[in-house]
């Protein structure tokens, strides 16, 4: 199949939720960054850190962490088909190259990460998982700061 089919089919289904493409990207993206905040709380748990704030047992946090990690990876993914696909690296001005510089890097952290965890007991001091997580939520909250919100603020608020 060409690629524009797969582009065309994909628009398709998208727009059978949401108004438009883009919509549907602020809307994904804005899934995966709520549950990025979910990660970030839950793992902060796990570590030890906010027991007030998020009072689960470790188990809880744990599977809670897992399957929001999951379902964020799931809600990125046709954002990143539609950008690279149909939109690809752009520097227009200083958000889109922002945005797209750092979108760039999204999914290097993520397979840092999730070879850390891999290989956990191997030789790794234990901050570097942390500071990868805390990139990874970082790396999302700019992409999401530059693109969903900057669309819900400046073009519509809506499916």
């Amino acid at each position: 199949m060409p690629l524009g089919d797969v582009s065309s089919t994909y628009t398709d289904l998208v727009e059978t939720v949401f108004s438009s493409t883009i919509a549907g990207k602020a809307w994904l993206a804005s899934a995966a960054f709520v549950l990025a905040i979910v990660q970030v709380l839950t793992a902060s748990r796990m570590w030890g850190k906010l027991r007030r704030v998020v009072p689960l047992e470790f188990a809880t946090a744990k599977r809670i962490h897992i399957w929001s990690g999951r379902l964020a990876v799931l809600f990125t993914l046709p954002v990143f088909f539609h950008c690279v696909t149909m939109l690809g690296y752009r520097t227009t001005d200083v958000r889109v190259a922002v945005h797209s510089t750092v979108g760039s890097f999204v999914y290097g952290v993520l397979a840092a990460k999730l070879l850390v965890i891999r290989r956990k007991s191997r030789n790794y001091p234990h901050w570097v998982l942390p500071v990868l997580g805390g990139a990874l939520a970082l790396v999302l909250t700019t992409l999401w700061l530059t693109s969903s919100l900057w669309y819900f603020t400046n073009v519509r608020f809506g499916f």
